[in-house]
């Protein structure tokens, strides 16, 4: 270690590249740096909360460095080590998809096509498009507006004046001009192609103004067919144009970036802004492999994107400061259209990850399930994941009738079959504390004489007080250490532990939390329920079951027919008879008669 303590302090205070070998000199890592010396000193000074993390710092054995001037040179040479070496710890924005380009092909009389080949040739190439239905849409409205070649001809000006060439079907058609025999001239050709190429950049504005003019010209000229041909064409591009999301004119040759994370992953969208309108969009999914910051991942991503997607921009909007170097402008909007730009931009990612999320739902089950199980573990600070975790709530009103709840969930789901009711044995008025402390004891205890596996978590639905209270029975058992066991309290939500004075305050919007308060809800549901239950089954037994002869059937029949006992009492002999036969008909009616003669007139 001392080799590698010298190698740490004689590194420069400059920005650079660094890379991590193992004792094997197998690459670990990748990472970029304004101040090499420090960010790599921070490895080995600071006690990593990341698993990940610490089990890369104890397999460096070898650290190498590349000095360069400025640090977006560090990111793009990061960029360029990742994708090379393909480190085990760094995160791979990898992506096997062939995407279709537009290409103007570089020849006399440019030809216009798709492909998903790139020829170092000097054609022109637009895209990549993420959606092959996009690229086709805008080809086929190029076709309709302007009659090009699909001939792969050389029609070069001495193959045309000898003749070698005749014209095709589409020229017949009327969607090519007959260029091979000499009936088009080459710039009337070639102003359609710049025309063209504003179209893909999203510039419809030259190609409007041409056509109304042509439209003029040839109403003026009184030839309206033409006219009427050119009016249709100015329809088609306005009608293409209005379906762009155009957010605002003077946003042109923008990119837009915004970063959704998790846990695991991260998912990075990209929307490419030209003339008001947004005319490219991709996401991308990121496994992370540490503890990687949004702002890194969003950093090393931009990079990439901008490298695949060949953007020229200039100026970049985002939703919080990142560092690029001086080329390039990082503009963080607050207000208006580019704030909103970028708002879309983050709900691209959301859909994008919620997607993902259920496609993995419906593949993988598990890891779905895996993934909420390892934040829960990290939320909590667990040693273990929750797969199995219990929720004890307690029921009265006014220390009648207590009983308590206690709801089972199995990796995130509620198991119903296993929940269980308590009637309160031990206990004499409205003491929760002891009520608690009896049930807890109870569950436990039984679960251990019939050797039942145990939870990993168990939630008190109540404050510190209640929480005492349960890790006594804990304790007694000689659970203590064995279970985890955490209180929630409903005002404020705090988390709270055993012995620990200071709650725990989890993010609202937090899956572990929603889990915690879904369990403290169904246990308060299915408390109240049964104590409704016992306290029904109370009032019978005081009033009805008092009359001999008359037994709890008997009761529920009453009940479900007439639906109260008010309505029972005032119903007549014959539809009681009707219900539930003679003999108890007369029991019920004598007995009511009797009541109301005995009581007192006011």
């Amino acid at each position: 270690m001392l080799e590698l303590d010298i190698q740490i302090r004689s590194l420069p205070d400059s920005p650079g590249v660094y890379q991590y070998y193992d004792r094997e000199d197998k690459i670990l890592y990748v990472g970029k740096a304004k101040n090499l010396k420090k960010r790599v000193s921070s490895y080995f000074t600071k006690t990593h909360e990341n698993g990940k993390t610490r089990v890369l710092v104890s397999k460096i054995a070898r650290i190498e460095h590349i000095v360069v001037k400025t640090e977006t040179d560090a990111l793009l040479l990061e960029n360029n080590l990742i994708k090379k070496y393909q480190p085990k710890y760094n995160v791979l924005l990898k992506d096997d998809k062939s995407y279709p380009w537009i290409c103007i092909k570089k020849e006399a009389f440019p030809r216009v096509f798709m492909t998903r080949n790139i020829w170092k040739d000097g054609s022109e190439y637009f895209g990549p498009y993420t959606s092959v239905k996009t690229a086709r849409a805008l080809l086929a409205l190029i076709k309709e507006l302007y009659p090009l070649r699909t001939c792969a001809y050389n029609l070069s000006e001495e193959n045309i004046q000898s003749g070698k060439y005749k014209v095709c079907l589409e020229y017949h058609i009327k969607n090519c001009k007959g260029a091979c025999e000499g009936m088009q001239e080459e710039s009337e050709y070639l102003a359609d192609i710049r025309e063209i190429r504003n179209i893909i950049k999203g510039n419809f504005k030259s190609s409007l103004k041409r056509f109304e003019k042509l439209m003029m010209e040839f109403a003026d000229r009184a030839e309206f067919e033409e006219a009427q041909k050119i009016k249709e064409k100015i329809e088609l591009l306005s009608s293409y144009q209005a379906r762009s999301t155009v957010v605002h004119p003077s946003i042109s040759n923008v990119d837009v970036y915004s970063i959704v994370s998790d846990r695991t992953y991260a998912y990075v969208n990209f929307l490419k802004m030209a003339n008001g309108a947004i005319i490219q969009s991709h996401t991308v999914e990121i496994k992370k492999k540490l503890d990687e910051s949004d702002q890194s991942l969003l950093e090393l991503s931009v990079v990439e994107l901008r490298e695949r997607f060949r953007s020229t921009s200039r100026e970049i909007y985002v939703p919080f400061r990142i560092d690029l170097g001086d080329e390039i402008k990082v503009t963080v909007p607050k207000q208006g259209d580019k704030k909103r730009i970028v708002e879309l931009s983050t709900r691209n990612a959301k859909y994008f990850r919620l997607e993902r999320l259920k496609q993995i739902q419906i593949v993988d089950p598990d890891r779905h399930t895996r993934r909420i199980m390892q934040q829960m573990q990290k939320d909590l600070r667990l040693t273990e994941e929750p797969r199995h975790i219990e929720c004890f709530d307690n029921s009265n009103i006014q220390g009648t009738n207590p009983v308590a709840a206690c709801v089972v969930f199995k990796d995130g789901k509620a198991a119903k079959s296993e929940y269980r009711h308590f009637n309160i044995k031990t206990v004499v008025g409205p003491d929760d504390y002891s009520s608690m402390e009896e049930v807890v004891h109870r569950r436990y205890k039984r679960l251990l004489e019939e050797d039942k596996d145990l939870p990993q978590l168990v939630v008190i639905d109540g404050g510190k007080g209640q929480l005492s209270s349960a890790v006594k029975s804990l304790d007694v058992l000689g659970l203590r250490g064995k279970i985890a066991i955490i209180g929630i309290a409903k005002r404020l939500e705090e988390i709270y532990y055993p012995e620990d004075p200071i709650p725990l305050y989890l993010d609202k919007k937090s899956e572990t939390l929603k889990i915690i308060q879904q369990l403290r809800n169904e246990a308060h549901r299915f408390g109240i329920n049964h104590h409704r239950n016992k306290r029904s089954k109370g009032a019978l037994q005081t009033e009805m079951t008092q009359i001999p002869g008359i037994g709890e059937k008997t009761v529920v029949s009453l009940l479900k027919k007439f639906k109260s006992l008010k309505r029972i009492k005032n119903a007549t002999f014959e539809d009681l008879e009707q219900l539930i036969g003679r003999d108890k008909a007369l029991r019920i009616t004598t007995h009511f008669q009797a009541e109301k003669n005995n009581k007192p007139e006011s």
